[in-house]
This record gives structure tokens, sequence and C-alpha cells, in this order.
């Protein structure tokens, strides 16, 4: 066991979904338009409700975020994201399973929280996405299958990482 698995707890952590679509030469992200990540590049998901699986969580946001229906669904990895010294009433902790989506019904459209936008493979945006995703999804595109530990600080800047294949 890695040295950021024995410090930091991921068995507890709220669960939260992160699907992506992507082909060999093109990937669908969308420019988060509020909340969280407001402003950055990112995948379609969202906070578990308790009546639901992961995977049900993953199929209703990409629904309510770009307006798709996920018919098929592939589970690629985890995230699991720790920010110190943000108070505990706003506890960004969380574990991401991410999602890739194969199959899909509909035409991605914008939504209030979310703007979509295809993007070729070599001209992805890293430098208005989260500063861990240049880590991990370049190794997801490539096929891999991963568990990732992140630390950030209260400031979102990026301090620790662990990637393990899976």
């Amino acid at each position: 066991m890695d040295d950021l698995h024995k410090k930091y707890d991921t068995s507890k952590l709220r669960q939260v979904s992160l699907s992506l679509i992507w082909d060999e030469r093109k990937i669908l992200l969308a420019m988060k338009k509020r909340g969280f990540g407001e402003g950055l590049w990112n995948g379609y998901g969202g906070k578990q409700k308790e009546s639901e699986t992961i995977e049900e969580t993953a199929i209703r946001e990409t629904n309510e975020e770009i307006g798709i229906n996920s018919t098929e669904i592939e589970q690629v990895g985890t995230l699991s994201f720790f920010f110190e010294g943000v108070p505990s009433d706003q506890n960004w902790n969380q574990k991401a399973v991410i999602f890739r989506i194969n199959k899909w019904v509909g035409d991605p459209v914008e939504s209030e929280e979310m703007k979509p936008k295809w993007f070729d493979i070599s001209d992805i945006p890293y430098d208005k996405m989260w500063p861990d995703d240049r880590i991990w999804l370049p190794k997801i595109l490539k096929g891999m299958k991963l568990e990732c530990i992140f630390v950030f600080d209260a400031d979102k800047r990026l301090k620790e990482s662990n990637i393990k294949v899976l």
C-alpha cells in the first residue's frame, strides 16, 4: 500500500459519477457554467442519490447535464479527491467513479449547468481543466483502468497524487 492510501481513507468518501464520451479522435467535454468547478472543462456527473446505484447516477446526471440517454456505460476507474484546509461545511472530498459512455441516444445539448463541445484528442484544453486531469485523462483515453488519489490545498492547487493502473 502506498503512502497516500495509508494517509487517506477513501472508503468513507461520498460517491459521485464522472462520465466521458470519446473515440480514437475526439472527446466530448463540457464547460461547467455554475457551481463547483465553474469555468472549467470537464466530463459529466454529480452526486449519487440515496436510492441510486452509481451507474444510475451516471446515466441520470449525463441526461440532466447534456440531454443524452446513455444506453451502454463501462466503469474505467476511480478518482479520490481530498481538499485540505477546506471548512467541513464545504466538504469537497469525494470519490468519482469514472464511466465511459459507449452508446447513447440523442444529441448533446447545452443545459443551465453545462455547455458540451467536441475536442480533438490531440487538442484537449488541459489549461482550462482541473490540474489532475492532465495526469489521469491521457491514461484513460489509452484504455487504461485507474485508481487515483489526488490531494489539493484549499486554493484547489494539486499537492500530491498517486495513480494505480488496474
